[in-house]
């Protein structure tokens, strides 16, 4: 055994502690002082707790369970942590021990040792170790694809130009035509521009949701005054975050809600988002009723819609 595991300290272990040990003093000048205060305070976080049981079992009010539980569990922690900060003994507690590590000697043989074994079973398997490195290196080479194909082609115009025009008639997914009195307060659905209704290629960014708020115009906007009639009022159903459909409504809160990461826009306020990650209202498209009663579109939208892209111009 080499003299490095030989060497001991001459101190012996750590001594019996007695009650005038200097190690096991407390922290405070006035013990019994803190002493009753720590009761006081384990005196109330017993009584807090003991009132939440009964509480529990009373079936009282949810307030009181609250409250009785969160000031016992805060008296009780309070009471302990000053125990344990004024009371405990403060040391310092330390017992001198031989040194653990291995002579310098020892930790390199064990160090060449372990390099030289697992060269050994690389060596060994050869062949393995190129078949695996030939298979992340493939692997790392395939996953770049996925990845590339996501981001997909640039949207250029397609969030830009919509189908609706100056009088397109607004029609349901059925070519049914919205007329003014198809809807009541609180009503809700999804319109197209009539003749687009099955173009699969164009109901993405053509689909727009109508509400009838109520019987009278509503104004959501300054300069908007005559784009909802009669309380209808049509907005973009792609949510401006990630172009999931807003197709939930709040009738008591007036909110259109998109079920995919719960973005809210207000209907009376231009569809401003007011909760979620949507970074934008939604673009509202402008209505009028003709003179047979069925609703048309004023003009197309004034502004992209759908999320947000590198392309887009417009805030």
């Amino acid at each position: 055994m080499s003299d490095e595991h030989q060497e001991t300290t001459s101190e012996g272990p750590l001594p019996v502690a007695s009650i005038d040990d200097p190690h096991m003093r407390e922290a405070v000048g006035n013990p019994r002082r803190a002493e009753n205060s720590i009761a006081l305070f384990l005196v109330l976080g017993i009584l807090g707790v003991g009132v939440f049981g009964a509480a529990y079992v009373q079936n009282w009010k949810p307030w009181t369970l609250g409250v009785s539980l969160g000031l016992g569990l805060f008296f009780l922690g309070f009471g302990l942590s000053a125990w344990g900060k004024y009371l405990m003994p403060q040391g310092p507690f330390s017992e001198a021990r031989h040194a653990l590590h291995s002579a310098r000697a020892e930790r390199e043989a064990i160090s060449a040792a372990l390099v030289e074994r697992t060269g050994v079973v690389i060596r060994r398997r050869g062949m393995l170790g190129g078949l695996l490195a030939t298979g992340f290196g493939i692997f790392g080479i395939v996953a770049i694809f996925p990845g590339l194909r996501s981001l997909g082609p640039l949207p250029g115009l397609t969030l830009t130009k919509t189908n609706w025009r100056r009088g397109s008639l607004l029609v349901d997914a059925n070519g049914r035509a919205i007329h003014r009195d198809t809807l009541d307060p609180g009503g809700i659905v999804t319109v197209f521009p009539a003749g687009y209704e099955d173009n699969t290629q164009s109901q993405a960014v053509d689909q727009t949701v109508l509400i009838r708020v109520q019987f009278t115009d509503l104004v959501t906007e300054k300069g908007r005054a005559t784009w909802a009639p009669e309380g209808y009022v049509a907005y973009s159903k792609l949510c401006t975050h990630a172009g999931c459909p807003v197709g939930l409504y709040e009738r008591q809160l007036r909110l259109l809600v998109c079920p995919c990461h719960q973005s809210m826009f207000n209907i009376d306020d231009g569809a401003v988002p007011e909760f979620g990650p949507a970074p934008r209202p939604l673009p509202q498209l402008p209505l009028y009723i003709d003179a047979l009663g069925f609703l048309r579109a004023q003009a197309p939208y004034d502004q992209p819609v759908g999320p947000g892209y590198w392309e887009r111009t417009t805030t």
